[in-house]
């Protein structure tokens, strides 16, 4: 029977077969290493549980012996840790060697790991892998926590393993090197603050991310250890703090703050003890502490788990939310600037950002509006589409028309960088993305053309992310074409014009730079620094430096920061860099096409950043307000086609494109013909094809223009001609118009216009009415342009318009109830009313066209008699009080009559003829049509701000105090500051200044005028406005002179007039007192001399009037609220 253990089944302990002694003297270093070899074969195959330890005693003294542990020979000090490290595995729990040995031990792996593991490629990198897998599976790292000095040992193995770590070394080491560090935290009673300083080290460097080795070490080994670690995160923080509390400099507290951040976003679990921390400094007394635990803790919020932490602490929440109204404005902007994330968080914190954004948007503080808009433009397409409302993009919106330029640059631009992201998803007619960004550069335009400080901010938006220039993109074949998509940048006009009101469009026209005459202000600039040369002037200096100053005043006028432009002109001048005036004049150029155009402004920026670097920015500027960035010739081919496409007049994307392509070519041809100058023959094309009446209207249209520009492009083939010829005979009136301009300016104008007047004059009598209204606008165009092909048959045209159309009652149509309306819309309007309206202009053209002609006196008066008989009928020449005409029909020929009279005030040789009906023709602006009010004031300003008219045609725009519609008074104030700011010192005194006396002259033959407390006291309100837009402290004083003077002369027309003038200037002097009171102004004697107008004032014939005069005209004084 064999004997049995009395272990049945269990195996018996395993003892080390090798017997060797390790160390002999006189042995070789192979030998040596032989022998490491064999033996840590043999030790990592003993498993555990089955070894007999105490066979291993010889070999463990061995290995942690001096000669062995202190060898020169790397090899063996890598098999010699191996194998210690197996006899730590072999004996665990309880370590075979006393502490001191550990503690040699220890410092002995992590010197040999330190040392020599620099990469996965080095010798004995096997040997180096086993020891840290060794050290991190068996644990018997953490013996170094028990030994004396343990928080030395421990300090310097983390040491150790964070500059390891950084070798970019496998990712498997990098785990081992975890563990350990885990396993020492877990196992250590506490940690010392030097360790927990290692620690968090690794999260200081800004730049640190996930992507770095040590700090994705860091990152393990916190979250692994969190419970064990967040009462050291406390404490170390609140060291932090509380040492540097008393500190002028924070440095010390930001760079704690910054810490808390990067941990929340990667180890959030370590800081439970630390966010009450941070809420008690939001109620902190100093400032700065505050506005830093308000950025770091909306910081915290607006990361990817702000969330739970907003849900883990809603105190915190809360009182962080609070900072939004805090008393500091530092505060408060912390707390926007901190804020964008939070878009992207749960729906109750979208909810609550966004209600304090958007009370933040009237923040009494300029920076934290500011702030709030900028938020806006560091959004993602998703987060604005999904997270932030209309109702705030319609806020941020309202922050465009803000009285700061900062806080409108903001909102300006993000509301056009959103547009710019959503732009795709419209252009694919995603309806989300309609209702929320469609709207935008509605939004943008209207606000550049009610506020002129805006104007330059939205040129800005508009050029760089609305209707932005193709990308500069040298051809990758030769490096210099420019490679551009023209028909793509111009789909992108016509898109963004899909969804603009008419206000919109016009508003994008004027921003396109369609309308300035040329050369313009800026191309006229560029020549005169030509000449100035660097102030290296060969002659004419004194006149050079005269018309450079007056240039660059007249162009900086016009930009906000207007100091700062001029001064930027006047440097761009100084530099005298021949390849940039090249470049700008490039730029500038009509006929530069887009590539060309593309091309330019990259090379005229890049150059200008590398010699004048400081005048980018306004160099840029003025390249948006001259360059033709948005519509240029290479735009005219597609917008034709475009047009081409239209059919019915059913409302549809195609049709409203074509409408849209219409207008900006109608534009184009009005304000710039020369665009069209290379595309004549598309333009022949477009006529004689006649796809449809837009195509054919815009293509006579632009075709007159370019006509006009050179007249031999104009194509004389008979086929052409014909064609032309038809339309100008036609039934339409637009193509009439245009045809019959483009025969008055071609080669062989007189033979065809004289037989073409010869036709038309004819079958006048006999012509239906639709047709008699396209002939009397072709007549229209010749009595303006061609006047001696008109004068063949003037007679009978005159007589036909006077007793066959004017003079007969426009009575009402029986067949529409009258509806108390004083206005029908165009598409309205009979054809006898349209004849009519046509007409007044045929007389008008014909006037104007023989101001210079002996027989201006006999063709005019006849003609300005009638219009001021309809005017003073209210639009009737019958002459027949008994017969009641259509009052919408009065309205468009009386205000017909008021804008003839303005265009024949343009004309210096009428001016004493019109001068008697001013007062009439000046109060059609407070006409009871809304219509006619507002259509004359649009008539007016442009003649105002060309200087066609007189100046005292200015008097107009103050007439409108009492007009019943914002829409006007706000128009007439536009109209006025933007003439204050464009006009020079000297221009101002003489357009808005010394027209006081004439707007008081005016107000003193106003129907309304009457010296009861009632209707001076509406009387009185025309003077305030002119005060308010007018006066300031520099005019004041000689508003006040003119006022005075009025009390020296007397009204021409009758005494009653002098008073009612006496009694007005008496008025103004006390609104000029108040209104100086108001504003804290003196009122001092004005040193000039000034003429009163002789045309409506005169001297007084003796003393004894003057005298009379000089009394006082009005029964009381003007207290604070008026009369």
């Amino acid at each position: 029977m064999v004997a049995q253990t009395r272990h049945t089944g269990q195996p018996s302990p395993k003892k080390l077969s090798f017997r060797e002694k390790i160390v002999t003297k006189g042995q070789s270093n192979d030998a040596l290493l032989k022998k490491l070899k064999t033996l840590h074969s043999e030790l990592a195959e003993l498993d555990q549980e089955f070894v007999d330890v105490n066979s291993l005693s010889n070999v463990r003294k061995e290995l942690v012996s001096n000669s062995i542990m202190l060898h020169k020979d790397r090899g063996v000090k890598a098999y010699a840790a191996c194998c210690i490290a197996d006899i730590l595995r072999l004996y665990a729990p309880d370590a075979p060697y006393t502490q001191a040995e550990l503690r040699d031990i220890f410092q002995f792996f992590f010197k040999q790991l330190s040392n020599n593991l620099k990469a996965s490629d080095v010798t004995y990198y096997n040997q180096y892998f086993h020891l840290l897998e060794s050290l991190s599976t068996v644990k018997s790292v953490v013996l170094v926590c028990d030994l004396p000095n343990a928080d030395d040992l421990m300090l310097g193995i983390f040491r150790d393993l964070f500059a390891l770590v950084r070798r970019d070394l496998p990712k498997k080491i990098e785990t081992f090197m975890a563990e350990i560090m885990v396993a020492i935290i877990d196992e250590s009673a506490s940690l010392s603050p030097e360790m927990l300083e290692i620690i968090m080290a690794q999260f200081m460097d800004k730049s640190a991310g996930i992507e770095q080795p040590a700090y994705r070490l860091a990152v393990i080994v916190c979250n692994q250890t969190a419970d064990k670690l967040q009462r050291n995160v406390a404490l170390y923080f609140t060291d932090i703090i509380t040492s540097n509390s008393q500190e002028e400099d924070f440095d010390e507290i930001r760079t704690a703050h910054d810490l808390i951040k990067r941990l929340h976003t990667s180890c959030p679990n370590l800081l439970p003890s630390v966010i009450p921390q941070l809420e008690e400094e939001l109620h902190a007394d100093t400032t700065t502490l505050r506005a830093i635990a308000t950025q770091v803790l909306g910081e915290m919020f607006s990361d990817k788990s702000g969330g739970d932490l907003a849900k883990n602490h809603p105190s915190t929440w809360n009182a962080w939310l609070g900072r939004k109204v805090d008393k500091s404005p530092a505060v408060r902007l912390k707390f926007v600037e901190s804020s964008k994330g939070l878009y992207s968080g749960s729906p109750e914190m979208v909810e609550a950002i966004e209600a304090a954004f958007g009370a933040k948007l009237l923040d009494p503080d300029e920076k934290i509006r500011a702030a709030v808009c900028k938020v806006y433009s560091q959004l993602d397409y998703e987060t604005a589409i999904h997270h932030v409302s209309e109702a705030q993009l319609k806020a941020v919106a309202g922050r465009v028309a803000d009285k700061k330029p900062s806080v409108r640059s903001e909102a300006a631009n993000s509301l056009a960088k959103l547009y710019n992201l959503a732009y795709p998803e419209i252009e694919n007619n995603d309806v989300v993305a309609i209702a929320k960004f469609s709207w935008i550069p509605e939004e943008l335009l209207l606000t550049s053309g009610n506020i002129s400080d805006s104007r330059a901010v939205i040129e800005q938006v508009v050029s760089d992310h609305i209707l932005p220039l193709p990308v500069y993109s040298p051809n990758p074949q030769n490096g210099k074409a420019v490679e551009v998509d023209e028909l793509a940048w111009t789909d992108r006009l016509i898109s963004v014009m899909r969804f603009l009101s008419e206000k919109g469009v016009n508003a994008l026209i004027t921003l396109s730079n369609l309308k300035p005459i040329r050369p313009t202000a800026i191309q006229y600039f560029i020549d005169v620094c030509v000449e100035y040369n660097g102030g290296v002037i060969d002659k004419n200096e004194e006149l050079v430096i005269q018309k450079l100053t007056r240039i660059m005043e007249v162009i900086s006028v016009s930009f906000p920061d207007s100091a700062k432009m001029k001064e930027d002109l006047n440097a761009f001048a100084k530099a005298n860099e021949p390849r940039l005036y090249k470049l700008l004049r490039t730029c500038l150029d009509v006929d530069t096409d887009l590539k060309a155009l593309v091309k330019a402004q990259h090379d005229f920026l890049r150059r200008l950043e590398q010699t004048s670097s400081s005048l980018t920015s306004s160099m840029t500027a003025l390249l948006q307000r001259g360059s033709l960035h948005i519509i240029n010739t290479s735009s005219i081919p597609s917008l034709i086609k475009r047009v081409q496409r239209a059919q019915g007049t059913a409302i549809t994307k195609t049709n409203l494109a074509a409408n849209h392509a219409q207008i900006i070519l109608s534009n184009a041809a009005k304000f710039c013909p020369g665009l069209f100058k290379p595309h004549v023959d598309d333009l022949i094309t477009a006529i004689e094809d006649g796809q449809n009446d837009k195509t054919v209207a815009v293509g006579l249209r632009a075709l007159a223009s370019v006509v006009k520009l050179d007249p031999a492009l104009m194509p004389m083939e008979s086929s052409t001609v014909e064609v032309v010829r038809t339309h100008a005979l036609g039934s339409n009136p637009r193509h009439s118009k245009f045809a019959a301009r483009t025969f008055a300016f071609c080669e062989e104008k007189t033979d065809i216009c004289t037989a073409i007047v010869e036709t038309i004059a004819d079958n006048l009598k006999d012509a239906p009415e639709d047709q008699l209204v396209a002939h009397l606008v072709s007549l229209a165009q010749f009595a303006r342009f061609v006047p001696d092909a008109f004068e063949q048959k003037s007679d009978v045209i005159t007589v036909f318009l006077l007793k066959r159309l004017l003079m007969v009652p426009n009575l009402p149509p029986l067949d529409i109830e009258d509806d108390g309306e004083e206005w029908a819309e165009d598409d309205e309007i009979s054809n006898n009313l349209k004849a009519r309206i046509v007409a007044l202009k045929v007389l008008r053209y014909r006037t104007i066209s023989h101001a210079n002609s002996k027989n201006a006196v006999d063709i005019s008066t006849p003609v300005f008699r009638m219009l001021a008989t309809i005017l003073d009928h209210g639009g009737s020449l019958s002459g027949n009080d008994a017969v009641e005409e259509d009052r919408k029909a009065l309205s468009r020929v009386r205000l017909q009559a008021a804008v003839s009279l303005l265009y024949l005030s343009t004309v210096p040789a009428y001016a004493d003829a019109i001068a008697p009906k001013f007062v009439r023709l000046a109060l059609t602006v407070q006409d009871t049509c809304f219509n006619v009010r507002i259509t004359f004031l649009q008539k007016l300003m442009p003649m105002l701000y060309m200087r066609k008219l007189p100046p005292k045609y200015h008097v107009i725009l103050f007439l409108t105090a009492h007009d019943p519609e914002e829409d006007i008074k706000q128009m007439a104030s536009v109209a006025v500051n933007a003439l204050i700011r464009k006009l020079s010192p000297e221009m101002r005194t003489q357009n808005l200044e010394l027209i006081f006396i004439r707007l008081l002259h005016l107000l003193a033959h106003h129907p309304d005028f009457a010296t009861s407390q009632t209707e001076l006291q509406d009387i009185a309100k025309y003077v305030q406005l002119y005060l308010e837009l007018v006066g300031s402290g520099e005019t004041i004083s000689l508003l006040y002179h003119l006022a005075g003077k009025g009390k020296t002369v007397r009204d021409p027309e009758s005494q009653a007039h002098s008073e009612n003038l006496y009694a007005m200037c008496e008025m103004a002097q006390e609104l000029i007192k108040l209104r100086a009171h108001n504003n804290n102004w003196t009122i001092p004697t004005y040193p000039g001399k000034v003429k009163l107008p002789p045309d409506i004032l005169r001297p007084q014939p003796n003393a004894e009037i003057a005298n009379k005069a000089s009394g006082e005209f009005l029964e009381r004084e003007l207290d604070a609220d008026g009369i």
